[in-house]
C-alpha cells in the first residue's frame, strides 16, 4: 500500500471541492479544539471549500452544534453536520422499515445525562429494567470511567429477553481529554456476541454517508475527501462510500501510530492492511 504522509491540509486542498469532516479525535478531544484546527476549517473557507462534520455522536445534530460551539468550534466555520444519533432518532421517529415497525415503545436507555436530549420528540416509555423493556436504547455508557463489565449482567438479561438493540453511536472508544473512554459500539459488539440483534447507526454505515452528502451539495464525489482518526469507522466507512480519505494518526489510534516526533508508516500501513482499509493520505493532526 503506498501511502502519501502530509504535514498539512494545505498540501491536497487543491484537489477537492468538499471535505467531511470527523469531530472527536480530529476537531476537538471532547474538552477543547485541537492547536491549529480553526486555523485550518478558516482556511478551508477562505479557499471556497464547503466543510460539513459527520459525527457518531449519539445526539441530534443540533444538539451537537451547540455542544461544540461550547468547547470552543464557531458555527460558522463548518455548512452542514450530520451525525449518528440524528440518523438514529429519524428512524425512531418514522419507524420507516421492518426493525423499526416492530420494536414497541418501552425503551431501555443504555445512556448517560449528556445523551437525554436525544428523546425530545419521540413517543416512548422509558423503563429501567430489561424485563419491563420492550427495546433497547444505546447512546453510551454513564460514566466516562465505565466498563463493559458494568452492564454484563443488564445486557445478558436483555438478550435472555431477546430484545433488539439500536446503536446510536458505533464507536468502541474516544479520547476524553487524554484519557480513553467507552463508548456505546462496545456495548453493541458485546451485545451482538451474547448473540443479540443490533440495528448500527453512523460510520462506517453507507446510509450516514448518504444522508451528509446531500447535506454537502457536491455530486462528483471524488472532490470530496473524508478526516477522521479510527481506521473502523472513519477510513471503512470513506472507502464504503467511495470517497478519498484522510487518516489523522494523532487521534484514537496515536499511541499505535507514533514514532518519536513523527508518524511510524510501516505501523500505519500495517494497521490498515490488517484492517482490510485504504486511506489515501495520513496526517498527525487536522492542521492546515
Amino acid at each position: 500500500m503506498n501511502l502519501r504522509e502530509i504535514t498539512g491540509v494545505r498540501e491536497i486542498a487543491a484537489d477537492y471541492d468538499g471535505f467531511v469532516l470527523d469531530l472527536w479525535g480530529v476537531v476537538h478531544d471532547g474538552v477543547k479544539p485541537y492547536p491549529g484546527v480553526l486555523d485550518c476549517l478558516a482556511a478551508l473557507l477562505a479557499a471556497g471549500k464547503r466543510v460539513a462534520l459527520l459525527s457518531n455522536a449519539p445526539r441530534r445534530a443540533e444538539d451537537v452544534v451547540r455542544r461544540i460551539t461550547t468547547i470552543g468550534v464557531p458555527r460558522d466555520l463548518y455548512h452542514a453536520v450530520m451525525s449518528s444519533g440524528e440518523e438514529a432518532w429519524q428512524h425512531l421517529k418514522q419507524r420507516d422499515d421492518s426493525f423499526y415497525e416492530g420494536l414497541g415503545n418501552a425503551c431501555l436507555h443504555i445512556c448517560s445525562d449528556r445523551d437525554l436530549e436525544i428523546r425530545i420528540g419521540l413517543d416512548l416509555a422509558y423503563v429501567e429494567s430489561a424485563a419491563a423493556a420492550e427495546f433497547i436504547l444505546n447512546t453510551g455508557p454513564a460514566g466516562w470511567d465505565d466498563t463493559i463489565d458494568d452492564y454484563a449482567k443488564l445486557l445478558a438479561e436483555c438478550r435472555a429477553r431477546g430484545l433488539k438493540m439500536v446503536c446510536a453511536n458505533p464507536d468502541l472508544m474516544v479520547n476524553h481529554g487524554a484519557k480513553l473512554a467507552l463508548c456505546a459500539g462496545a456495548l453493541a459488539q458485546h451485545y451482538e456476541a451474547l448473540g443479540g440483534s443490533v440495528r448500527w447507526h453512523g460510520k462506517p454505515y453507507p446510509s450516514v454517508y448518504e444522508s451528509c452528502l446531500g447535506l454537502l451539495g457536491i455530486d462528483d464525489h471524488s472532490r470530496i475527501l473524508a478526516i477522521g482518526d479510527s481506521l473502523r469507522t472513519d477510513i471503512a466507512g470513506a472507502n464504503g462510500a467511495g470517497l478519498d480519505s484522510l487518516l489523522i494518526a494523532g487521534g484514537i489510534h496515536a499511541a499505535d501510530f507514533a514514532e518519536g516526533d513523527g508518524l511510524d508508516l510501516t505501523r500505519i500501513v500495517q494497521a490498515a492492511e490488517t484492517a482490510q482499509v485504504r486511506p489515501t493520505a495520513v496526517a498527525a493532526r487536522f492542521n492546515w
